[in-house]
């Protein structure tokens, strides 16, 4: 996983008021927790613009004073007008403990489906997932080649033996759906040879 490095300032004080007055200033008053101690500083809110702004999830390495802190970005809260970022909480990564990340979902492959005029729905954009961060991949790679109208990748059908999946196993990640332009004949036709390729390869198991 890709590491992003931040320097940031310890607050001398913590409250409401210096917190208002930092982001009159253009910081965000941040908080790093999960270690011996919580730490309160602040960034610069332009810092923010290389680790929300993006897919891509990042170790974020807090450089405050000599000391440094490896991280991940659990949470943001936004101001409900601007969006501009009002705090933010860093958790602090700590060897053999088990972190929770929602992981991008990447696409490769060409769907036969599509190819036929079938629509991609992409319903999961990130799949939540928790182990220990060495373990987990910056994206969660599905080839799509096998994925004809009416097709679709499950969590359940999602590879990944060293961490757990926190979303239903039954929630659709990426589904080919019949676009306006085919008939309902056709469609019906898809999913009824799909489902006796289905019983097939369930037969021969059992065999």
């Amino acid at each position: 996983m890709k590491t992003v490095s931040l320097s940031g300032t310890l607050r001398a004080h913590v409250g409401k008021k210096d917190a208002k007055k930092l982001r009159k200033e253009g910081k965000v008053p941040c908080v790093i927790y999960g270690g011996k101690e919580q730490k309160h500083f602040f960034l610069d809110q332009k810092d923010f613009k290389k680790i929300i702004f993006t897919p891509e999830v990042f170790i974020i390495k807090v450089e405050l004073g000599k000391e440094s802190f490896e991280t991940i970005l659990q949470e943001v809260q936004y101001h409900p007008v601007s969006d501009i970022v009002l705090h933010a909480d860093f958790l602090e990564l700590i060897p053999g403990k088990a972190v929770t990340l929602a992981i991008p979902v990447q696409l490769e492959g060409s769907s036969p489906g599509v190819i036929k005029g079938g629509r991609l729905q992409l319903k999961l954009r990130k799949i939540r997932m928790k182990g220990l961060v060495e373990d987990m991949p910056e994206h969660i790679v599905l080839d799509i080649s096998k994925l004809d109208i009416g097709n679709s990748i499950k969590v359940k059908d999602v590879p990944g033996e060293k961490f757990q999946f926190l979303d239903p196993a039954s929630a659709v990640v990426i589904a080919v759906k019949a676009a306006r332009g085919i008939s309902e004949e056709e469609l019906a036709a898809e999913e009824l040879a799909a489902e006796g390729e289905e019983g097939e390869t369930e037969v021969a198991s059992e065999e």
